[in-house]
């Protein structure tokens, strides 16, 4: 049973422990907050480890450093943005093409980027059909 003094501690806002000043100099042409919020929003919507009170959250930082990184892989080399039409990877001319879970997944465990052309990518077969 919760009690409602352990459910008030639970759900309340931190506390503020430090503030700290520093001075930021520049002559930035655009500031926009709005870009870092978006970021903010579609990580904690995609990765359900980045939502409080979750089952799904990380007990280790190693754990947690590497679903940050495969979904900045998935996010940038895989997943075709609306406003692109293309991937991230793409649009920076760092990929030529939107890569397979296979080609994704070789890169991750290899440590090396496999080659586009054909239908065997590393030790995965890419499956005509759906979503490859």
């Amino acid at each position: 049973m919760v009690h409602a003094k352990g459910a008030a501690r639970r759900y309340s806002p931190g506390h503020v422990v430090d503030v700290t000043k520093s001075r930021i100099s520049g002559r930035p042409t655009h500031i926009s907050t709005s870009y870092v919020e978006r970021q903010n929003l579609t990580i904690r919507m995609q990765q359900r480890r980045f939502t409080r009170l979750t089952n799904a959250s990380s007990k280790k930082l190693d754990n947690h450093a590497a679903a940050v990184a495969l979904y900045a892989a998935q996010y940038n080399f895989r997943r075709v943005h609306e406003t692109l039409r293309l991937t991230p990877a793409m649009q920076l001319g760092v990929a030529d093409h939107r890569w397979a879970i296979g080609e994704l997944i070789d890169a991750v465990l290899g440590g090396n980027v496999p080659a586009p052309q054909g239908r065997r990518v590393g030790r995965f077969n890419v499956i005509d059909g759906g979503e490859s």
